[in-house]
């Protein structure tokens, strides 16, 4: 459960991503002192900052400035890959037509998901059949993204066994059946600049992103680094910022991890509010379960609550087709 936190913590995870398969990883001090940090940012916090990934900060860059020049074309160009229900969900929405609770949000964004083919899901899987829409402009877009996406695949993935050893189980816990072959989904987002009326900004009047919880396991955000716009809500109800510190990752827990731990880890509101008079770009990579997962509580993490389910089992797929379905106005 969120705690009344000020702060978001910073975690250096090189120590985990260094001994991430040994044998005898849950031995490693240094692993050890990562977990440890871990268990205790997912418990008070569900948000935390990652250094010390490995990913290089010119990639990361690099996604960040593409994205911007991809965003800085006519409408008419980006509607070229344009989202819709045919798409499988994915391709541009323009501003204001992604909603969140029943609100537009003052953004534009490009979805991207892992490739369902036909039929590898069954009925489940329906919705989301399809591949990405990548844009020709710029033309080094598709491979960066593709590029960074299995970059984040991998970092995901051995956090993921941090978090695993912190809440008591093997570090492979959430592997297999719930997370072995993961989905995931990669979201571009560009949040225009705060409107300007009569020389003040409006406070608060422009919500880039309203307030939601991530729906699967762990989400990494790669964010300007010069706009403060993130804002985390602790247990009060106060607005924390997650200010951008250059060449770290924002990470949070999704809607998935809080039913494995049973409620030990929280899904944290968090919302994005760019006051700026810049233009702000977010590239926000998910990491989720696999996409037919059946999620229930860990067993480690029924014991450490009581023995009693805290949560209803949720299938992921069907968690996030029921999102994805009633996120956008077509």
């Amino acid at each position: 459960m969120a705690t009344d936190f000020k702060s978001i913590p910073i975690i250096d995870v090189s120590p985990l991503l260094e001994k991430w398969d040994h044998p005898n990883i849950a031995q490693d001090e240094g692993v050890a002192q990562v977990v440890r940090q871990l268990d205790q940012a997912c418990r008070e916090a569900g948000f935390f900052y990652v250094k010390g990934h490995g990913i290089n900060v010119y990639l990361m860059n690099e996604i960040k400035n593409i994205t911007r020049e991809f965003f800085r074309q006519p409408i008419a160009e980006k509607n070229k890959i344009k989202l819709s229900a045919e798409t499988g969900y994915r391709g541009y929405q323009k501003i204001g037509e992604n909603i969140t609770k029943g609100k537009p949000d003052i953004q534009e964004a490009i979805d991207c998901y892992r490739e369902v083919k036909h039929g590898m899901y069954g009925d489940l899987g329906a919705v989301m059949q399809g591949s990405n829409k990548w844009p020709s402009y710029p033309p080094s877009f598709k491979q960066a993204m593709e590029e960074y996406i299995d970059r984040c695949t991998d970092l995901s993935r051995k956090i993921m066994r941090g978090i695993a050893l912190a809440l008591g189980g093997s570090a492979d816990e959430m592997e297999g059946e719930i997370g072995g072959d993961p989905f995931w989904v990669l979201r571009v987002i560009g949040y225009p600049a705060a409107s300007i009326s009569n020389g003040h900004d409006k406070p608060e009047n422009d919500v880039g992103c309203g307030a939601h919880t991530d729906y699967g396991l762990l989400t990494l955000v790669n964010q300007d680094d010069d706009i403060v716009a993130l804002q985390v809500r602790n247990k009060s109800g106060e607005w924390i910022s997650a200010p951008p510190i250059p060449g770290t990752f924002v990470c949070n827990i999704g809607d998935m991890l809080k039913i494995l731990s049973n409620g030990i880890y929280e899904s944290t509101l968090h919302r994005v509010i760019n006051n700026s008079p810049n233009y702000r770009v977010c590239v926000a990579y998910f990491y989720e379960p696999n996409f037919d997962a059946a999620i229930e509580p860990l067993d480690v993490c029924l014991k450490k609550t009581g023995g009693t389910k805290n949560f209803e089992g949720a299938v992921y797929g069907k968690h996030l087709v029921s999102k994805v379905t009633t996120n956008f106005i077509l």
